[in-house]
């Protein structure tokens, strides 16, 4: 037998004790939300409404790390710390110098990364005495995660699952009601944002959002929790590159390029802040590299503008880059990347060129994720099976090249509930969707009047 480490862990002992904050080491100044019709700058007070002041204390931290409650850590400890695998077979079937790593997050309770910010979250709410929270979800594994988060700490749970998900992947919304949660299928009849939305059956995360944020704005015993894009929730979610660096020590080796699938950006964000963080400190020269659908291309295809992070238009302005608000991708199994926007302090990277962006089709994604089944052994989400094809075209790009390069791969969650999209992908039904220029031409037309951000 070879005595070639496959799999690296860590001891619960070694789970981190901070969350890393990123946005202290951003260059220049924090570009604020702000207050749609004043557009003035938006403060603690203003997202108390809907927030504890847990999260937001969290979400405009300034200070470099973040303790982890040890009630957090004590859940945490269910499935942290989370493997590191070296894709060695992978590897043998692409005959690649490279060395491919993947940090795999599908052995939570809830099969993916979504937990980590969840239990946070709860927590939070928990200690503020909150009876209940809602929250949407796109494919499933934010509600999922919240559901859990929720019974484990005693709250009610109230979900919208996108429509167009919520046909595709049953047992998610199973999962989550075994939790106790409820789940509506979104666009509902059960709020005003929901009936505004009517016209568009197959839903979108910016009307689930609009919809759970009304169900927080109007009960003053429920908040919202969101799964991606804020600041807190991206700082919830370093745990993940914190362990990956440690165990990347252990391997003896330093990731090239980390590779993540972004819809929001937080599982990116999870794995690649503590990296980036070395980098802006000059003690790396990392790449970086996010993944999306190119039915939904926020980061190639989108505007660097200020917009609202829901449809209907009840958030605050967020500074991204986005395809407008109201833009509504087409339908797509790998339903936790149709958003229309992304994180604030991911996009700003990439604006700064400390990112790169690649978008992707579903086939070439269900391509790379089956031979990574076949070889690996795991069968990956849809999202990050776009990943997995950043990863393997860096792979045969270091191939081509004729040089070793070490590729690390954020696998945030397993394809157990998504084999629909396998079956389709399998028999030969799977469709490489059209992006609609028209569409998105029309949305950013209605992008809300904001000041330029440079």
């Amino acid at each position: 037998m070879s005595t070639d480490t496959v799999k690296f862990t860590l001891s619960e002992a070694e789970l981190p004790t901070h969350w890393i904050n990123l946005l202290p080491d951003l260059p220049g100044d924090p570009i604020p939300p702000l207050i749609p019709g004043t557009l003035q700058p938006a403060g603690p007070d203003d997202l108390t409404p809907i927030f504890p002041m847990g999260v937001i204390l969290q979400e405009v931290s300034m200070d470099p790390e973040v303790e982890i409650p040890d009630q957090v850590r004590e859940v945490y400890k269910l499935w942290r710390p989370t493997p590191l695998y070296r894709a060695r077979r992978l590897e043998r079937s692409l005959d690649t110098p490279a060395h491919i790593y993947y940090k795999y997050e599908g052995v939570s309770p809830a099969g993916s990364h979504k937990p980590n910010s969840a239990v946070a979250q709860a927590y939070e709410n928990k200690e503020a005495g909150v009876k209940r929270l809602s929250t949407e979800t796109g494919a499933g594994q934010w509600g999922s995660a919240l559901a859990l988060a929720c019974q484990l700490f005693g709250l009610e749970c109230v979900i919208y699952m996108v429509g167009a998900s919520y046909d595709q992947k049953p047992y998610r919304r199973s999962m989550m009601e075994t939790w106790g949660a409820t789940v509506y299928r979104s666009p509902s009849d059960t709020t005003d944002a929901g009936k505004s939305q009517a016209s568009h059956p197959t839903g979108s995360l910016g009307i689930a959002i609009s919809e759970a944020v009304e169900v927080a704005a109007k009960d003053p015993d429920t908040n919202y929790s969101l799964g991606s894009v804020l600041n807190h929730v991206c700082l919830h979610q370093t745990v993940i590159g914190q362990e990956a660096m440690a165990q990347m020590g252990m391997a003896g080796e330093e990731p090239d390029v980390v590779v993540g699938c972004v819809g929001g950006g937080s599982n990116f964000a999870g794995l690649s802040f503590p990296f980036i963080r070395r980098v802006l400190r000059g003690e790396a020269n990392t790449r970086f590299l996010a993944a999306e659908p190119a039915a939904c291309p926020t980061l190639t295809r989108g505007v660097y503008h200020y917009d609202f992070g829901d449809t209907v238009g009840m958030t605050p302005l967020l500074p991204m880059y986005t395809l407008g608000h109201d833009f509504v991708p087409p339908p797509l199994h790998a339903g936790g990347l149709r958003y229309h926007g992304d994180a604030p302090m991911l996009c700003g990277l990439v604006k700064a060129g400390l990112i790169e962006a690649r978008a992707y089709a579903q086939n070439p994604a269900f391509e790379a994720a089956v031979n990574f089944a076949r070889t690996e052994g795991i069968v990956p989400g849809p999202e990050p099976a776009h990943a997995i094809r950043a990863g393997v075209d860096e792979a045969l790009a270091a191939r081509e090249a004729g040089e070793e390069r070490v590729i690390l791969i954020g696998l945030s969650g397993h394809g157990h509930f998504d084999m629909s999209a396998y079956d389709d992908y399998l028999a030969g039904r799977l469709e490489d969707v059209e992006f609609s220029e028209a569409d998105m031409e029309a949305a950013l037309a209605r992008l809300p009047d904001a000041p330029a951000i440079a």
